[in-house]
């Protein structure tokens, strides 16, 4: 992993943990998904989230991205197992289409520190991605190791982090991330906006900055829909214009 890249990280880390100690006093409600960031939170013991999803990212003239559904479970207290199973698509210009099975994604999210004593949830989430069968996505296996923090309680959430990722095969390369988010509930709608960033994943790609707004609605107290469209802010013309989420959310 190159040096540079992770001194960058850290700088990054080191300034959205600022913000996480000024909101420490004000009540919040932890969001994740629909966001690139994520919370510190697990699955509640015991309890199912199931995200039927789609995401996508244009290009000029070329659409690219991907549809599937991710598990959560609450397996013990503070622990979460999750599963991403995607297929990837894509548009060339022409209208040409094609898709394939994408990188199966395992993970586990331990909550390490409790707010209730420290005044801060914070989390490890390790992911292992497992190689593609396909001509889609990498051919390889990757581990990303963050470590997310964050503060909860009624309307108000804060939360952020990052960290860095063993990505060697081809062309990929190690890369880290960074983000912080923020959300505000108002009834059964959730809004809030986030900053992220991810040094380069590939040997010619360039440093990418997304400043992006999410809404969740609950439609009862099992059915969500969540919604996240994200602005490129350097290097548009390699990274794309920006991003785009939707997603059905089971809980139980």
């Amino acid at each position: 992993m190159r040096l540079t890249a992770a001194r960058s990280l850290w700088r990054i880390v080191l300034a959205a943990s600022a913000p996480l100690l000024f909101f420490s006093a004000a009540p919040a409600a932890f969001a994740g998904p629909p966001f690139l960031t994520d919370d510190p939170d697990p699955t509640p013991l015991g309890h199912y989230e199931i995200f039927v999803f789609a995401e996508g990212q244009r290009e000029a003239h070329e659409l690219e991205g991907s549809a599937g559904i991710e598990i959560n479970y609450g397996a013990a207290p503070d622990l979460q197992l999750a599963a991403s199973l995607p297929m990837e698509f894509e548009r060339r210009p022409g209208g040409s289409f094609s898709t394939g099975l994408g990188n199966i994604d395992l993970a586990a999210k331990m909550l390490v520190v409790h707010q209730e004593r420290s005044g801060l949830n914070v989390a490890i989430y390790p992911h292992v991605t497992l190689p593609s069968p396909s001509n889609f996505g990498d051919d390889h296996s990757s581990l990303f190791l963050p470590v997310w923090a964050g503060r909860s309680g009624e309307d108000w959430s804060v939360f952020g982090g990052g960290g860095c990722a063993i990505n060697r095969g081809g062309e990929s390369q190690d890369y880290c991330q960074a983000g912080l988010a923020m959300t505000r509930s108002f009834g059964p709608v959730e809004l809030g906006a986030e900053v992220f960033h991810q040094t380069p994943d590939e040997k010619e790609a360039r440093n990418s900055t997304i400043f992006g707004t999410g809404l969740t609605y609950d439609v009862s107290e099992n059915v969500h829909l969540l919604s996240y469209a994200g602005a490129e802010l350097e290097h548009r013309a390699e990274n794309g214009r920006g991003v785009g989420y939707v997603s059905v959310l089971f809980t139980f």
